[in-house]
Parts: structure tokens; sequence; C-alpha cells
């Protein structure tokens, strides 16, 4: 715990000493809550950075409304628990305005109460499975109805009907494999197979045999943390070779770099940002993060999902009058156009869900694990919570939805 509170003031620290000089008004606190160590921490420590880059070039151009950005940032070490004691303290004894938290849909879920309990502002930088109809949350990564309905009808186009998904068994996996099934049924596939993986598993070899036997077409893969990324060196080395489908991999822990070619050879993934993203915005973005964070391992998406909310969370701020309290930022996110052109392209802040549009890239990995781009579904809609029902312009339920249990009709 002494680890995590001297890391926090430490990155405190230098966001101040580095970039709120000559800033001399009251500072606007943020909370960062992120596995910096864990389970997840491959694909989430980036996620400070991103913070710290974005915090350091707005207060060099004067801030937010004039007002230096402190930052608190503690380490939940991929622990719910955690999340849990922390959020409570960014709020009690830290006095935060608002918070950036979380990798994994359960620890989400574990926080989120708080929030809403001090009723605070929370940012989920993440893809996830969805659903979540919550006034104290903002999401700025992609949901399944931008990464499914684009990704399966295409996968079913290029390679057949039959379908094996294989999945994390909490609510991320659960949740995102229905959208898998619905998707697939209104689009003429058939699921052949499905399994749940618990969080922790890294021996798959009965899991490559029952694939093996019900003969896919596509196998759906939504894995997540570091043990369960073990499957795809065992698929390949059991000649598995079938064409792979994820919403989560690659974007997220960069396999395609962590593991030996071709492990993943024949993935495609629907991602709103990857560093091999081949714009002017993007490679502008790779190089400044580069020149700040030279040893980088990867840039995903939950990086520049993150150094975008930093960037909303301004804007809305300084058309709010400098207010930094929610039933005022709310008001602006109601005009409906807070939007902001970054590393990924423009992206806007839907006020009924308050999830955001994005551009969906088709990333192939090659067999020498480089990536291509077959396609490319510009201005994605976050559509389904709002046609099912959540409008939180009007009420806010802070409830999760999915396709079989959808907001309540109105």
């Amino acid at each position: 715990m002494k680890n995590c509170a001297k890391s926090a003031m430490t990155a405190l620290a230098l966001i101040l000493a580095t970039s709120s000089a000559g800033l001399a008004q009251e500072a606007i606190k943020l909370g960062v809550l992120e596995d910096q160590s864990g389970d997840f921490a491959a694909a989430t420590a980036v996620k400070v950075h991103a913070i710290e880059l974005a915090a350091e070039e707005i207060n060099a151009a004067g801030g937010i409304a004039g007002r230096p950005l402190e930052l608190v940032v503690y380490d939940t070490q991929s622990d719910n628990t955690r999340y849990q004691e922390f959020m409570r303290r960014v709020f009690q004894r830290d006095k935060v305005d608002a918070v950036f938290a979380g990798f994994s849909s359960a620890s989400r879920e574990a926080y989120r109460p708080i929030v809403n309990q001090f009723d605070g502002l929370a940012f989920y930088n993440n893809q996830y499975e969805g659903g979540v109809c919550d006034a104290n949350m903002i999401v700025t990564g992609a949901v399944p109805e931008q990464q499914f309905s684009t990704l399966i009808p295409w996968m079913i186009k290029e390679y057949g009907p039959n379908i094996y998904t294989i999945a994390a068994d909490y609510n991320f996996g659960q949740i995102s494999a229905e959208w898998v099934r619905k998707i697939a049924e209104e689009n003429g596939g058939k699921m052949v197979g499905e399994e749940f993986i618990p969080l922790g598993v890294s021996q798959f070899s009965q899991t490559i045999q029952n694939i093996q036997q019900a003969k896919p077409d596509v196998v759906v893969t939504l894995l997540v943390g570091t043990a369960q990324a073990s499957y795809y060196e065992q698929a390949a080395a059991a000649n598995l070779n079938l064409p792979m489908a994820s919403s989560v991999n690659v974007g997220q822990g960069y396999e395609h770099k962590r593991f030996t070619p071709p492990s993943l050879a024949n993935m495609f993934v629907t991602t709103n940002y990857i560093e091999e993203v081949d714009t002017p915005a993007s490679k502008a973005f790779v190089e400044k993060f580069r020149a700040k964070f030279p040893n980088e391992p990867y840039i995903n998406q939950e990086a520049a999902n993150s150094y975008i909310a930093l960037n909303l969370y301004k804007q809305m701020v300084e058309r709010a009058d400098g207010s930094t309290k929610l039933e005022d930022l709310r008001k602006v996110i109601a005009e409906g156009d807070v939007c902001f052109d970054g590393p990924s392209g423009n992206v806007c802040l839907d006020p009924k869900s308050q999830h955001m549009s994005h551009t969906i890239y088709l990333a192939k990995v090659n067999d020498d694990h480089s990536i291509s781009f077959p396609t490319v579904w510009e201005d994605s809609k976050p559509y389904w919570l709002g046609e099912a029902g959540c409008d939180l312009t009007l009420d806010d339920p802070s409830a999760q939805y999915t396709p079989s249990s959808p907001p309540p009709a109105r």
C-alpha cells in the first residue's frame, strides 16, 4: 500500500513540477485508478502514460479554464477491492473533480456504485461489452454494436457461417458472447460451440480438442489477461489454423507483438485505434507519445481513449464556464456536440448513452504479425442503448443492460 501511495505522489509531483508553472489558480484534481501491475498491466500501464501526456500538454497550454491539472495516481494492481478502496479515497480524502478508472468490466462494476454514492464523474476508457446506462459514467471505448455488427457479418461472408466462441468467464466475456450469438443469428451464422474460460486459466488442450471436433469456420476469441493469452501459442502448436475474430485482442494486449509469429496469424480485430493506424493524426500521436515515453512497448486503443477522455473533459469544463460540477458538465453533453479530433479520428459523445462514436478499423494480423487493414467503418455510432431506451437526458437508471435484458419501455 505504501508503494501505491508513493507512486501516486511521484506521478502527481512530476506533473506539477514539469507542467504547471505559472498557473496560479486552484488546481483541478483528477484521480487516475489504473492497473500498473497485476494481470492486466500489459494493456493498462500505457493508459496512465496517455493521461500524463495529455495533462502535460494541457498544462503547457494554460490548463483548463486557466486552472492547472493535478493527477492523483494509484496502482490498482488488477485487484477489484483496491478499486473500491481507492475510489473512496480519491473522492473522500483527495477531493478529486473526476476519475479515470478501470480496465476489466469487473473492476468497473466494483467501483461504479461508489461513484454513484458520491455523485462523482468517472471516465471508463475501455472497449467493453456495452450496456452501461449511468449518468455518472462517460465511456470512451468501443462497444459491441460498433465492433460485432461490423466484424461478425464480415467474417461470415469471408469464411463461413459456423462460429465457435471462447470467452473469459465474467461479465465482459458472457455479455460479449451474447452479442456474438445475436449478431451471428441475424446474419445467417450458426453457433457450433461456446466456452467460458475462468480468469487465470492458462492450459487450453481440451478447448483446442473441442474446437477441432466442432469444425467451425471461425473462432471468436474473447480472452483477457496474461494467463488466457497462452491460448494462441498453444492453438498454433496444435496446428488449429482457423481464422480468429476478436473485439479485445491486439487492440488491448498487443499479442501480435508479444508472441512469436505466426501464433496470431489470420486474426481479425475490430478496434477504434492501434498504433499501426496509418493516418497523419495517428503518426503524430505515436511520435509525441514515444518522445515522452521512449520505452513504451505498445500504444493501444486504451491509450488513445484515455488521451481523448482528458481532452473531452477539458472541453466540457471550459464550455461550462470553468465549472467541474457534474450537473453543469451534463448540460454541455446534452448539447450533442462534444467532439474531439484525435489520434483515432473524429469522435463525438452521444448525450443519451454517454458513449462515443468511433472510426472502427478492421485489423488483420498477417503471418509475420504485421498489421493490415482490410476495411474501415467511418463514424460508427453507439446506437444500441439509445434505441433500446437508455436516455440519460431524461432519467438515470444507473444500470447495465444486455440484449436479453434491455431497458424497460418508456
